[in-house]
């Protein structure tokens, strides 16, 4: 992992003295202006420390390491200045959140051990981010299997969508795409609380009745008081409850000012993709979706529909489209996607159509293969993989 670290300061002589007496230690780069600095912060980074002077024209230390702050939050932060007042220190910490108010001039000792202490803790938060990003996630989405087998009207679809979002938040280059991913993954674990028969008549784009439609928009509100009090979940648990009504569709996905702001474009992601899943569900074409979602367009995130287009996967080629199998259980590999219903032998309901298979899933059909017996064979979809263009 590249440990990068920035100076920014007006005076080249002093950056000059920095690189040539630091560089044997660790990883430099330099910028003359905070313009300049916060260019290659979203650039050039990640920068796992940056090191700014107090006193520069146009953006000063701590307005600058206020923007580096939203651009870069894992990044360690450390404020170098010969105005040592109060106020100063009080704006930087308050507003950059500093790690370190070091004072000109500053012994290259000094200056060293407090770069070394920035990286060490650059380190634990990265460490902390990839636990939340991988053990976090896979636990979640280890669950919503589970919950996707007894729950299959509700869960059914949430890791297709997820990965989705995850596709739309790593190409606006969001920090801490993971919420994202999990808030889409639990969108509707407040469904646990509703009736089967509502989320099935939801699913087949039925008329509910007025108790129906109130039953079923309070959903969002229990996920998020199912998930509030989970360290760490509290923004996953906020996007979850706003993501059927959305609001601020005009937000910028690159102007994110504040939690809120994520909170609200989180929700907007939500809404989209699990819509734009559901129209795919039901016409079978990534073409037709978009243009459904289009025709709707008044209810999304312009910025978020446009970038709907560039990332969803285009429709296979008409001969590939329609590669559908018919097996029996013993056939069957993760990684396929049911295109029925699968039954056991007695005609109760085990898997949903349009469920990827996966080992979870795979376990239960063997499972009720070798006691009550499943209907087969049934259908399934192939995923499809383009052959590669072969050089000329």
């Amino acid at each position: 992992m590249s440990e990068k670290v920035l100076f920014v300061d007006d005076d080249e002589n002093i950056l000059r003295g920095f690189t040539r007496r630091l560089q044997g230690q660790f990883e430099l780069e330099t910028a003359t202006s905070g313009l300049q600095g916060l260019s290659m912060v979203v650039n050039q980074g990640p920068y796992a420390v940056v090191v700014a002077d107090m006193r520069m024209p146009q953006m000063d230390g701590i307005d600058f390491l206020g923007r580096v702050k939203v651009y870069a939050p894992h990044t360690v932060r450390i404020m170098l200045t010969g105005n040592a007042d109060m106020r100063t220190a009080v704006d930087a910490v308050n507003r950059g959140n500093i790690f370190r108010f070091l004072t000109k001039p500053c012994p290259i000792d000094a200056l060293s051990h407090s770069l070394e202490a920035a990286l060490e803790q650059y380190r634990l938060v990265m460490a902390e981010r990839e636990l939340l990003e991988k053990t976090l996630s896979g636990t979640i989405k280890l669950l919503v299997e589970l919950l996707g087998l007894t729950m299959p009207e509700a869960f059914s679809r949430t890791n297709r969508v997820a990965h989705l979002v995850g596709k739309m938040a790593t190409a606006l280059e969001l920090p801490d795409v993971w919420q994202y991913k999990v808030a889409t993954m639990f969108s509707q674990i407040g469904c646990i609380t509703l009736p089967p028969e509502i989320l099935q008549k939801v699913n087949r784009q039925e008329p509910l009745t007025d108790q129906e439609l109130e039953m079923f928009a309070g959903h969002p509100a229990v996920g998020q008081q199912l998930l509030a009090h989970i360290p760490r979940l509290e923004t996953v648990a906020a996007m979850i409850e706003k993501h059927q009504q959305p609001t601020n569709l005009s937000l910028s996905p690159q102007n994110l000012s504040s939690d809120q702001d994520k909170i609200t474009l989180g929700a907007q992601l939500i809404n989209l993709a699990l819509d734009f899943d559901q129209h795919l569900t039901m016409r079978g074409s990534s073409r037709a979706a978009l243009a459904a979602v289009q025709a709707q367009a008044t209810r999304y995130n312009t910025h978020l529909l446009t970038l709907l287009e560039t990332v969803t996967e285009p429709d296979p080629n008409p001969e590939a489209k329609n590669i559908t199998l018919w097996v029996r259980v013993r056939d069957l590999e993760v990684g396929m996607i049911l295109d029925q219903d699968v039954m056991s032998a007695s005609g109760g309901f085990l898997v949903q159509a349009d469920q990827e298979v996966t080992l979870s899933v795979l376990i239960r059909l063997r499972n009720f293969a070798k006691g009550v017996g499943v209907r087969e064979p049934f259908r399934v979809r192939l995923p499809v993989v383009e052959e590669p263009v072969p050089a000329e």
